[in-house]
């Protein structure tokens, strides 16, 4: 496998030479109040890229770090309950019989002749 990264940084060298090679004119660019520069066209090839990858790599990389980190808080987190003892579950209480309750004595009615004032 490292030879065929080799191989393959070897033919992204040779491609770039060779786009190098056949490129080698100078670009005029303007820049403020009539200001020119004569710039060559692989280095502002190489100047443009750079401008547009570094930042996207970095933020990769940002993101990258984060989510290790949030996986290795995760794991941690994940060792230590288990690690935990495992409590028994709680016994269920013994069922206490309900007392019968004592019925309660009647209270006289009086009879439907009397009356009450």
């Amino acid at each position: 496998m490292q030879f065929l990264k080799i191989l393959f940084w070897c033919l992204l060298a040779f491609v770039a030479a060779l786009f190098t090679y056949g490129n080698w004119t100078s670009v005029t660019i303007s820049l403020w109040s009539e200001t020119e520069a004569l710039v060559k066209l692989p280095f502002l090839m190489l100047v443009s890229f750079l401008i547009g990858f570094v930042p996207m790599y970095v933020y990769h990389q940002v993101i990258r770090w984060r989510l290790k980190q949030r996986i290795a808080s995760a794991e941690r987190n994940m060792m230590e309950a288990r690690a935990l003892p495992i409590a028994p579950p709680p016994a269920a209480e013994p069922e206490v019989a309900a007392a019968p309750v004592a019925e309660a004595e009647p209270t006289p009615v009086a009879p439907p002749g009397d009356r009450l004032i």
